[in-house]
């Protein structure tokens, strides 16, 4: 089992250092969100909180994820990135390619895609792009960007994107691994069927064991039972339910750091030391 730490409402001069001290504790690695920006009015509901509105303000930090997993990269040597949740259909999967293939390269393949739709309508009419539509782009756009990791010269012509031949330089060694998220049918269907690992959705101790058996179940009614695949879990600080998601079969666990633990009221060591205590307090005894 592996351990991430979500870093989110990090001020961004502080992710370099933070990710030194990651580094120096038992975490595999380090996961950061992404949006856009704060619409001053959000209609849309979120659906990780029972309000169905979201709990940060217009000041709180969004830096780009990729500028900032590229300035963690160059000062440590052996922890992964990856994001939680990655609006993918937000973007144009030409420029995403390149800059997840490059990423992969300047940090020896220590990069992870954790990739979703989005819930926010607001960020997709500020860029021009239709809401309804956004699981077809997600669709066409993860196997367009494994054909340019792979391929060389390719054309496309698709729904939402249409292209002459072409090619990206550099491509990685290697496809870089992309996991999808979310808890709904579609959503897991999805995963099961395109993805290299999957970020679970909402869910409780009570309803754990019956998600990923029906994930296990989507995954055989996919041929792919016996495909390498992660089973993702973001949770808090709960040792006994992270104990039974190891016996679940769960293969990495996002910690859930609050804005109390690590929120831009702390300190840098503050921080760092709830790094530490999570580290000994966590993962030494599972």
């Amino acid at each position: 089992m592996r351990f991430w730490q979500f870093l989110r409402f990090i001020p961004p001069d502080q992710l370099p250092a933070l990710a030194q001290a990651v580094e120096a504790t038992q975490l595999d690695g380090i996961v950061l969100g992404d949006h856009l920006a704060f619409p001053e009015t959000i209609e849309s509901h979120y659906p990780y909180a029972a309000s169905g509105k979201v709990f940060w303000d217009a000041n709180t930090p969004w830096p780009d994820v990729w500028v900032s997993i590229a300035a963690m990269a160059a000062v440590t040597e052996r922890i992964h990135f990856s994001t939680n949740i990655y609006v993918l259909p937000l973007r144009h999967p030409v420029i995403m390619a390149r800059t997840a293939a490059t990423l992969a390269l300047l940090s020896g393949d220590r990069v992870a895609l954790g990739t979703g739709v989005g819930w926010m309508e607001e960020e997709y009419r500020a860029v021009g792009v239709d809401f309804r539509s956004r699981g077809r782009r997600y669709d066409e756009m993860i196997d367009l960007m494994r054909r340019l990791w792979t391929d060389e010269m390719i054309e496309h012509h698709g729904e939402f994107f249409d292209f002459d031949r072409l090619q990206i330089s550099p491509r990685p060694n290697r496809p870089v691994p992309i996991w999808l998220g979310g808890g709904s049918a579609p959503a897991m269907r999805r995963a099961a069927a395109k993805g290299d690992g999957w970020i679970t959705g909402n869910f409780t101790p009570d309803t754990i064991g019956e998600t990923l058996g029906e994930m296990r179940r989507l995954l055989k009614e996919a041929g792919r039972e016996d495909a390498p695949f992660e089973l993702i879990a973001p949770v808090g600080r709960d040792l006994d339910l992270i104990k039974r998601l190891r016996d679940l079969g769960v293969t990495s666990i996002i910690d859930l750091a609050s804005r109390r633990d690590i929120g831009p009221e702390r300190s840098l060591q503050e921080k760092v030391d709830y790094f530490r205590r999570y580290s000994d307090e966590i993962i030494a005894r599972v």
